[in-house]
């Protein structure tokens, strides 16, 4: 932790900042992964949205 002081005796204390890095593409099978918890998300919402008008 880095800590300075002003001039009327204040400490500020401040965080040690993370080092920065990219994010990597995603790889052909991943894609796929997120391609398919897609449709399973889509096919849960418009199966809980179907259901609460029936209800209704």
């Amino acid at each position: 932790m880095y800590t300075t002081t002003n001039e009327e005796g204040i400490l500020n204390n401040y965080a040690t900042e993370p080092e920065i890095y990219y994010a990597a593409y995603p790889s052909d099978e991943q894609q796929s992964r997120y391609a398919f918890q897609g449709a399973v998300a889509t096919l849960l919402v418009t199966a809980l949205i179907l259901f609460a008008c029936g209800v209704s």
